[in-house]
């Protein structure tokens, strides 16, 4: 339960109105779990190919993409839940996060790039 009381009154104002979430905002925080959660079942279908036909680098790359994925799955989860109580407490803040996404992204890279990597080297 929420510690604000229900009704509000703007300032500059005497009467207390109800302030009111839009469910548009609830749905928007559903949606990008969805795209995130979307993007893990990729990356873990793309890990398990790897798993299954590939050769020495291909398990270590199957490896590092699931821990990616992994990772990205958590981060989904508690960005949500972060979300969706800010929410319910009616934040007026913005609930938008500028690392999570950059790490996830570089997390991705270093993977992609270990995979070449061990490709060149083991001469494939």
């Amino acid at each position: 339960m929420s510690s604000q009381p229900l009704l509000q009154s703007a300032p500059g104002k005497r009467i207390a109105l109800p302030t009111r979430v839009e469910p548009k905002v609830f749905f928007a925080n559903e949606r990008t779990f969805l795209s995130y959660l979307n993007f893990t079942v990729l990356l873990g279908g793309l890990a398990i190919g790897l798993l299954n036909f590939g050769d020495s680098v291909g398990r270590i790359s199957a490896g590092l993409f699931t821990l990616v994925a992994m990772g990205t799955m958590l981060y989904a989860l508690i960005t949500f839940h972060w979300r969706a109580r800010s929410i319910r407490m009616r934040g007026q803040g913005g609930f938008d996060d500028r690392v999570g996404p950059t790490v996830l992204a570089i997390a991705l890279a270093v993977a992609v790039l270990v995979n070449f990597v061990l490709r060149v080297v083991d001469g494939g």
